[in-house]
C-alpha cells in the first residue's frame, strides 16, 4: 500500500511558525494560548497526528487539549524540524535540509551526532558556521529544557541554544519548567524524544502506546505546573510510518554511478558522478518509480516544487545530492554507510500524511 505526499503548509499551519506565533500570539495558536502571560513549548519527538488520533486512550491528556494538526517540514527529520520550530523558518532559510547531508570534502555529515566518516566534525564543519538562522528570532536566554547530554553536541550549537537547562531523567521535565515559569520566564521551550526512541526500536505496538501513555504523563505534570495564566502548547517534529522489515538495498547500477548518498531511508539522496546526472535519474526511476513505491525527482524539481519552502542558496544546494528517491510506500531505502538504520522499525524522513502531520495543542492553568 503506498500514500499520496503532502507538501508543508508553509505559508501558515506549519511547525515553523509555531515559535513566530507564540512571541506574535498570532491566529495559529489555540485562543488559551493566545491570551497567556507565559508559554510553554513542549516539543514531543515523534508524536504524529495520525498516530495520535488513533490511540486517544492512550494520551487523554493530550487528546483534551485544544487544537489540531499541522504539518511538519520537509524532509520530515529530526534535525531540519527542529531547526525549523526553534529558528521559526522554513528549510530553505535556515540550511540544515537533512539528517545527512554533503559537507565539504565530499564527506556526508550526520547532522544530530555532528559526525562524518572520520569522526568528530566540530573542528572540521564549525556548528555555528553552519547555522543560517537565529534560534528563537535572536532572542538570548529563552530556556531550554533537554537531556543534559544535549548541552556540549555540535547540533545544539548549530541550533544557537545558549541557556540549556539539562535533565537526567524525564521525571524531571515538569520540575524544570515549574521553576522556570516562578522565576517569571516567560516563554520556556521544554524537549522529549522518548516516544520516538521507542518507536525506532519496536514499531507502533505495544511499546509504542506505553510510551505514549508515559509521555502523557509527562505532558500532565507539566500542566500541574502551570501557574494562573500561563499556557502550555504541545507539538512535534514529524509522525512515524512502521517498515518492519521492508529495508530495500539499493541496486548496484544505481550506486556504482553515485560518487555518494546522503538524506536517510525515506528521502535518500543520490550523488551523481559528474555527467552522469541524467543517467542515474533514468536507473532510479527504473528501480524505485513503480506506482505507488516512490517519488524519484532531481534537486531542481524539488526545490521548485516549494518542498523546503523557498529557493536555496549555492552553498545549501550543495548540500544535498542530484536526485531524490522519497518513498511513498511503507518502505526504506538502504544505505550501507548509514550506520544502524537499517535496524530501525519505525521510520520518518518522507512526506506522506503519516509522517507530515503532528499536532499543535494547547491547555490553560488549571483553575
Amino acid at each position: 500500500m503506498s500514500a499520496e505526499l503532502h507538501l508543508p503548509r508553509y505559508a501558515d499551519r506549519c511547525i515553523s511558525n509555531v515559535v513566530p506565533a507564540i512571541f506574535g500570539r498570532t491566529s495559529l495558536l489555540p485562543d488559551v494560548a493566545r491570551t497567556a502571560s507565559q508559554v510553554v513549548l513542549l516539543v514531543l519527538d515523534g508524536v504524529g497526528w495520525n498516530q495520535l488520533r488513533t490511540r486517544r486512550e492512550a494520551a487523554p491528556v493530550l487528546w483534551s487539549m485544544a487544537g489540531g494538526p499541522i504539518t511538519s517540514v520537509a524532509p520530515t527529520t529530526t534535525a531540519t524540524a527542529l531547526s525549523s520550530i526553534v529558528s521559526g523558518t522554513r528549510p530553505a532559510a535556515h540550511g540544515v535540509v537533512g539528517y545527512r547531508l554533503r559537507v565539504p570534502g565530499d564527506q556526508v555529515l550526520n547532522v544530530l551526532r555532528w559526525r562524518t566518516g572520520e569522526g568528530d566534525a566540530r573542528t572540521t564543519v564549525p556548528p555555528t558556521a553552519f547555522r543560517m538562522q537565529p534560534a528563537f528570532g535572536g532572542r538570548a536566554g529563552v530556556p531550554v529544557v533537554t537531556r543534559a547530554e544535549f548541552a556540549s553536541t555540535g547540533f545544539t550549537a548549530a541550533m544557537g541554544l545558549d541557556r540549556l537547562v539539562g535533565w537526567q531523567a524525564a521525571s524531571a521535565i515538569a520540575v524544570e519548567v515549574g521553576s522556570l515559569l516562578r522565576d517569571g520566564d516567560p516563554f520556556v521551550y521544554a524537549y522529549y524524544d522518548g516516544v520516538d526512541k521507542v518507536a525506532h526500536a519496536h514499531g507502533l505496538g505495544d511499546h509504542y502506546d506505553a510510551e505514549l501513555h508515559a509521555t502523557d504523563r509527562i505532558v500532565a505534570d507539566v500542566v500541574a505546573q502551570l501557574p494562573r495564566g500561563a499556557a502550555l502548547v504541545v507539538t512535534s517534529d514529524h509522525g512515524q510510518v512502521d517498515v518492519g522489515d521492508d529495508v530495500i538495498e539499493l541496486p548496484e547500477d544505481v550506486v556504482s554511478e553515485c560518487s555518494l548518498l546522503s538524506g536517510e531511508g525515506r528521502f535518500t539522496w543520490l550523488h551523481a558522478l559528474p555527467g552522469r546526472v541524467d543517467a542515474v535519474l533514468a536507473l532510479a526511476q527504473e528501480a524505485f518509480g513503480a506506482p505507488g513505491l516512490a517519488e524519484v525527482l532531481t534537486r531542481d524539481e524539488v526545490v521548485a516544487a516549494g518542498w523546503f519552502g523557498g529557493p536555496l542558496s549555492d552553498d545549501v544546494a550543495a548540500r544535498l545530492g542530484d536526485v531524490a528517491v522519497v518513498a511513498c510506500a511503507p518502505v526504506a531505502f538502504l544505505d550501507p554507510a548509514d550506520t544502524g538504520s537499517a535496524m530501525l522499525r519505525c521510520r520518518h524522513g518522507s512526506l506522506t500524511e503519516d509522517e507530515m502531520l503532528v499536532p499543535l495543542v494547547a491547555v490553560g492553568s488549571p483553575v
